[in-house]
C-alpha cells in the first residue's frame, strides 16, 4: 500500500462515517480513528517499528492561544483574506530539503503554482509539497520537524 492509497482510505473513512477502522497485511498495520471516535487520530504501525502522531503538540497550542487571547480573534478575522496551504498528508514537516540545505520559502517570498514549499516525511518517504496557489508567503503555520495531520494548514499565502 502506498501513500496515495493511505490517503484515499484516510479520505473514504471519514466520508463513510464510521469511528474506526483497521487494516493490516504481514508487512503492517493501519489504524484509522475518526473525530467521531473516543480518541482522534491515526496511527500507522509498520512491523519493524512505530510512527504514532504525537499527541501532546496541540496541547501547548491553546495555552499560547489562551495567553494572545486579544489578538486571536483579530488574528483570525486578518487569515480571511489569506489561502492556505493545507497538508496533504500525515507526516513530520520541514521546510529544507536537507539539514544542510536552505528552507525552501520564508515570510515575505513569492510562490507560484507548483513551487516546492516544504517537505512532508511520512513512513520513511520524503514528500515534497508544491503550492496549489500563487501569491506571497505570509506566515508560516508550522515548526519545523513537528508533527502535521492531514489538511492542517502549513501556509498562509496572499494571493494580491
Amino acid at each position: 500500500m502506498d501513500i496515495k492509497d493511505i490517503q484515499n482510505l484516510i479520505r473514504f473513512v471519514s466520508k463513510a462515517g464510521v469511528s474506526e477502522v483497521k487494516y493490516k497485511t504481514k508487512d503492517f498495520e493501519i489504524n484509522i480513528k475518526t473525530p467521531s471516535a473516543a480518541a482522534e487520530g491515526v496511527a500507522y504501525i509498520p512491523q519493524p517499528s512505530v510512527f504514532q502522531p504525537a499527541v501532546h503538540q496541540p496541547a501547548p497550542a491553546p495555552a499560547a492561544a489562551a495567553s494572545t487571547t486579544p489578538v486571536a480573534p483579530q488574528a483570525s478575522e486578518d487569515n480571511s483574506k489569506y489561502l492556505t496551504i493545507k497538508s496533504p498528508m500525515i507526516g513530520t514537516f520541514y521546510r529544507k530539503p536537507s539539514p544542510d540545505k536552505n528552507v525552501f520559502v520564508n515570510v515575505g517570498d513569492s510562490v507560484a503554482v507548483g513551487d516546492t514549499v516544504c517537505v512532508i516525511e511520512a513512513m520513511k518517504l520524503f514528500n515534497q509539497i508544491e503550492s496549489e496557489v500563487s501569491g506571497k508567503i505570509v506566515k508560516i503555520l508550522v515548526d519545523d520537524a513537528s508533527p502535521v495531520e492531514y489538511d492542517q494548514p502549513l501556509f498562509l499565502v496572499d494571493p494580491s
